[in-house]
């Protein structure tokens, strides 16, 4: 059972380590990678540890059912997010509309109308970020992004265009049939239509290049 847990752990190590040599040489100084310790989270995902350094978590017992290929192209997403700067970060968003919330209540107890429309206007522009944060389309809109980004970080890892789509696709295809959630495996299969159809475009595309 030890010499078991100490491959396993040696095994999770190396992966790990993999990952992180799929780092484009710009993040290595600031993008850490290490294997979630949460109870059932989500396959890959970054957070923001500070100013300055980014984590990727990754769910090693969900990742090791993936095929090689369906990582690295997966883990580029997660890369590509970092890139653009869309990742989940810790906003005042949260802290603003409980201070709002609250200053409303405590100016309808004084009755001061000036300080209420203050604390409703706090209010108002709180929410209405949060719910940019966690509109579906806006959301859906970045993952495709990012999955075109991870296409070309492949590129430059030495996949072909043809490998780096096909690679991504039969991830999506994975993770559709393993994914319970009906929420998140419908997202997958958005991303995946968006998949083909970018893929389409490249080959006709490529096609037309030699035809001239």
């Amino acid at each position: 059972m030890t010499s078991y847990s100490s491959a396993t752990a040696r095994a999770e190590m190396s992966e790990l380590r993999r990952l992180k040599s799929l780092l484009p040489p710009e993040l290595q100084s600031w993008v850490m990678v290490e294997g979630s310790t949460e109870v059932n989270p989500p396959l890959i995902r970054s957070e923001e540890l500070g100013r300055d350094e980014i984590e990727i978590q990754v769910d090693l017992a969900k990742w090791e059912n993936l095929a090689i290929d369906q990582r690295n192209l997966l883990f580029w997403h997660e890369v590509a997010r970092i890139q653009s700067d869309t990742i989940p970060r810790e906003g005042w968003e949260m802290a603003a509309l409980a201070i709002g919330l609250g200053g409303a209540v405590g100016e309808l107890w004084v009755q001061d109308g000036l300080l209420l429309l203050l604390a409703l206007g706090l209010c108002g522009i709180s929410g209405y970020r949060l719910w940019q944060k966690n509109n579906g389309e806006k959301r859906i809109k970045e993952a495709i992004e990012a999955d075109e980004k991870a296409i070309t970080l492949a590129t430059r890892f030495g996949y072909t265009l043809p490998n780096a789509y096909k690679s991504l696709g039969s991830a999506f295809k994975t993770l559709i049939e393993q994914t319970p959630n009906r929420r998140q495996r419908k997202q997958y299969e958005t991303r995946l239509q968006a998949l083909r159809q970018s893929a389409a475009k490249m080959k006709a595309k490529t096609q037309k290049a030699k035809a001239l």
